[in-house]
């Protein structure tokens, strides 16, 4: 633990660095490979719960009864393969799709009879296929508006780069989320679109604070010749790296154990819709903030004129350095500002040049 806290100082301190913002062609094969496996698996469908296609649920009380028994007794009286659950406080929960033709009273009949429960253990609930519409278009609309807000905060906070570089993060982290989904086959639920809108505001302030850092970083970047806009942008992303990534195994600690521990082992299903939709959001948002919003932005950046002129100038800077390093007589001591970037210690550690044997070296 001490190595990685270590670690996360050397990087705030620039004494080491990884290029995430020259990188930026392989994160973005990365993604294009990860966000059409999940386009293809959202074009084979979601699997919609009943809250948004209908149906009833019928919930059962009884001590000892498993979710196999359950099934088997579903199995028997329904055609239409009946989705069964456990839930939080130990109730069946069994789900009957419209396309049932036997009434709900019928079945509810049948339950108490074959699973040898008093009638009156047997919850029904009849739900519409009209109410899953209305929780669809809200959900849609809620949505909507916050990527209008998110958009129009970062523009009006930042810039419209920063803005256009978020919003693309965003649907990325959520084309990934819900082509996942659709590949295992989940059931798509009211809890599965919280956690939609949920993994959005983790996403979010995971970019918002990396740009923060970029912003601090390219203040007044045009009246220097050492620094390219794409590498004091890769510079705040690995000041912030550590900060990000702590944030981001906290918020999937407990997330995990939902989905493994209480999904998974204890078999409480009903975790599921959510905890999924929470565990890969988060670890896209993650993923997205350090090698597709803030490569992304630099890009956009690196287009406007006054960067091209910058990065022409920093160029030249740092050839005509290491010209005059190359030229320098044997023993004469260079300035590090003097030097092209490869050729400087790291911050804090460099100590002057000394030519020695016809190259450049670094006293340490």
């Amino acid at each position: 633990m001490s190595r990685f806290s270590n670690l996360g100082h050397r990087l705030y301190q620039g004494e080491v660095s990884f290029d995430f913002v020259g990188r930026r062609k392989l994160w973005y094969s990365i993604s294009g490979v990860i966000v059409l496996v999940a386009a293809i698996g959202l074009a084979m469908g979601l699997h919609l719960g009943i809250e948004f296609k209908g149906g009833s649920v019928y919930t059962v009380t009884k001590p000892g009864l498993t979710v196999s028994q359950a099934q088997d007794a579903a199995d028997k009286i329904v055609s239409s393969h009946p989705l069964v659950q456990s839930t939080d406080n130990g109730k069946i929960r069994i789900q009957v799709s419209t396309e049932e033709k036997a009434s709900s009273d019928e079945i509810r009949s049948k339950l108490s009879e074959n699973l040898k429960v008093p009638l009156e253990t047997v919850d029904a609930q009849v739900i519409g296929p009209s109410w899953g519409k209305q929780i669809s278009n809200k959900a849609l609309t809620g949505l909507i508006i916050f990527m209008i807000l998110v958009t129009a905060y970062l523009a009006i906070a930042f810039e419209w780069r920063m803005a256009v570089a978020a919003l693309v993060a965003l649907i990325h982290d959520l084309m990934i989320t819900i082509g996942v989904y659709a590949l295992v086959g989940f059931e798509v639920t009211p809890g599965t679109v919280i956690g939609f809108l949920t993994i959005l505001g983790y996403s979010l302030y995971d970019t918002v604070v990396v740009f923060d850092t970029v912003k601090e970083n390219t203040k007044g970047l045009t009246k220097q010749n050492k620094l390219t806009y794409s590498e004091a942008a890769n510079a705040g992303l690995n000041q912030t790296l550590v900060r990000s990534l702590n944030t981001t195994v906290v918020a999937l600690l407990p997330v995990a154990a939902l989905l493994f521990i209480g999904g998974g082992f204890l078999g409480a299903g009903t975790l599921n819709d959510i905890s999924l939709a929470l565990f890969i959001g988060l670890a896209a948002g993650a993923y997205s903030s350090i090698c597709v919003a803030t490569p992304l932005l630099a890009q956009l950046k690196e287009e406007q004129p006054e960067m091209k002129a910058l990065r022409k100038r920093v160029l030249q800077h740092r050839a005509a350095a290491a010209a005059k390093a190359d030229a320098a007589p044997e023993g004469e001591e260079i300035a590090d500002e003097d030097l092209p970037a490869g050729m400087v210690g790291q911050r804090g550690r460099s100590a002057g040049t000394t030519r020695a044997k016809g190259r450049p070296s670094t006293k340490r």
